[in-house]
């Protein structure tokens, strides 16, 4: 901390007493919460010419799909224990064997490329954003043991018959059950999850394919998402930092934690599901107009139970009192028409009341971040 001119005011206090910072505040106060003291404005401009370092320190951005972009900063020395960490989580072997891994993230930056330095791994980078069709092709002839994509790109190659990898690693988006269904069945092979974020690396998945958080280098403290409820939102200090601050950072995601111990033995938090963003929870009126909130897994659930064809949808608020529920073609009428009942008798039971529609037909953009289910509506 005293190495950040915004925390010199809290020296020799009580951790507790430290201020809860988020993104908004983070991206405000940038330059005073970095050794460069590299405001988010510089970073932007500087990102927007090509430019990825400053003063000895490398810079990168997030994908923005919130509405708004955040920024990092990290040193080069970062940058590989980063590098280790991630390693030692998903190929604790790669000291002993050479592995070919292949990154289909979106806006490739150079905080990956420190991986090809050390000889013991073949790394390819795949851009996400430039559409997967452009670089299929490529993918089989590298031939990876290992892949690390989100799982729309991951379903989508397993459609294909072109996931033959037997490491499989979802990132940058939420591992929903319908992907991992299809995503297991076709491959055969159990999928593990890359939680990370512009924050940093909160967790890896073990071999039995169960999230845990990176408690090793990261604490985490707990909110609740809505009074009362099952789900968390995190705050989090990583000790790794020292060219940026990030100390008791209230993240944005809603976490379901679970006491299960986990047959790998590992004591670190086991993450049941990642649920989405508390941006994507809904705020619907009750009989009295009074809002109340539905969280995404309540949506999610409620909307694959209805029926076992359903193998993708798309639930949107659009309007302060109305859902629109998005699902494939081939989805009988009968079955959106259950959707909706199931959907609106969940609300009654909450207390809520909305006018659900149900269409035929699901716009996707590949080389867009998948979110299921999305407020779009603000009050």
């Amino acid at each position: 901390m005293p190495r950040f001119p915004f925390y010199k005011p809290y020296l020799g206090g009580a951790f507790s007493q430290l201020p809860i910072m988020d993104k908004a505040i983070l991206m405000a106060k940038l330059e005073l919460c970095n050794t460069g003291e590299l405001s988010a404005e510089f970073i932007r401009r500087s990102l927007s010419e090509g430019l990825e370092q400053a003063g000895g320190l490398l810079f990168g951005q997030s994908t923005g799909t919130s509405g708004n972009r955040g920024y990092y900063v990290i040193s080069e020395k970062e940058r590989y224990v980063w590098l280790g960490t991630i390693l030692a989580k998903t190929l604790p072997d790669a000291l002993l064997r050479k592995h070919r891994v292949a990154i289909a993230l979106p806006g490739m930056s150079s905080l990956y490329s420190a991986a090809n330095a050390g000889g013991r791994i073949s790394l390819a980078f795949f851009d996400t954003t430039a559409g997967i069709h452009t670089w299929e092709d490529d993918l089989a002839r590298f031939a990876p043991d290992t892949i690390v994509a989100p799982p729309k790109a991951l379903r989508y190659l397993a459609d294909r018959g072109k996931l033959t990898a037997t490491n499989i690693f979802s990132g940058a988006e939420i591992l929903d059950p319908l992907d991992r269904e299809v995503i297991e069945r076709v491959t055969g092979v159990t999928m593990r999850e890359i939680y990370m974020a512009t924050e940093g690396l909160l967790g890896v998945s073990c071999p039995h394919g169960s999230l845990h958080l990176a408690e090793d280098v990261v604490h985490f403290e707990w909110e609740d998402a809505v009074p009362g409820g099952a789900l968390k939102k995190p705050i989090i200090t990583d000790f790794t930092r020292g060219a940026q601050a990030m100390v008791r950072y209230r993240m944005n995601d809603l976490l379901e934690l679970s006491d299960a111990p986990c047959p790998c033995g590992s004591v670190f938090q086991r993450v049941k599901a990642v649920h989405g963003r508390a941006d994507d929870i809904f705020l619907l009126p009750n009989a009295s107009g009074e809002m109340v909130t539905i969280t995404p897994d309540i949506l999610r659930n409620t909307i694959i139970d209805a029926d076992g064809a359903i193998s993708d949808f798309r639930a949107v608020q659009t309007a302060r009192d109305h859902i629109r529920i998005e699902l494939p073609s081939a989805v009988p009428k009968q079955v959106r028409l259950t959707v909706e009942s199931d959907l609106a008798s969940a609300l009654t039971r909450l207390g809520a009341q909305a006018r659900i529609t149900t269409i035929s037909g699901i716009a996707t953009d590949i080389a867009k971040k998948l979110r299921r289910v999305r407020r779009e509506w603000r009050e």
